[in-house]
């Protein structure tokens, strides 16, 4: 089988502070080209839940994406920290922050990539069933979030109507509704 691996010769950080970190690389392919700079940006790993209230309503979040300059309606969702033992860990912290609401079991659906070219990265997506509000919000200083619920009927109209902007929060949907067999192939 081919080598298609590439050797890091260099590695230095461009930025690195508490929301970004940007580092140059210089590789080796296996044919020997050289490959300098190679951006990567390094996050930690994000996590996004499509929680489902008993009544059957979806808990979205509607806040402002100064990357795109839009107000958007998302998946509850946010990075891991030091203190989350793992992925699940990092969403129930986030769910709660954001929302209020958690639920007694949270379903790992699938683990995707941003941009496996230069984020290094992985999104955890789970599907949380019975949600319910538990408590007030506790958000960050630049977070302004509007929690709504959704019908989910309505959430799958809009995710066909392609409404839902942000892709990871597309791909956690159509995992969770495979698992919940509102998708069949």
């Amino acid at each position: 089988m081919e080598n298609f691996e590439w050797e890091i010769l260099k590695s230095e950080h461009i930025v690195k502070d508490r929301w970004i970190s940007l580092r140059a690389d210089t590789c080796k392919m296996p044919s020997g080209r050289i490959v300098e700079p190679y951006y990567v940006f390094e996050y930690p790993a994000w996590v996004n839940v499509v929680a489902i209230t008993k009544e059957k309503e979806v808990v979205l979040v509607k806040q402002y994406r100064h990357g795109a300059q839009k107000t958007l309606l998302e998946l509850p969702s946010g990075g891991g920290e030091v203190t989350d033992k793992a992925p699940v860990d990092a969403i129930k912290r986030e769910l709660i922050e954001e929302t209020g609401y958690t639920a007694k079991e949270f379903i790992h659906t699938c683990t995707i990539s941003a941009n496996p070219s230069n984020h290094n990265n992985l999104t955890y997506c789970f599907l949380a069933l019975d949600a319910e509000l538990t408590s007030d919000t506790h958000l960050d200083d630049t977070e302004q979030i509007e929690v709504v619920l959704k019908p989910l009927d309505e959430v799958i109209f809009d995710l066909k109507e392609n409404k839902f902007l942000q892709a990871l929060n597309v791909t956690a949907l159509f995992h969770a509704l495979m698992h919940i067999n509102m998708i069949k192939f």
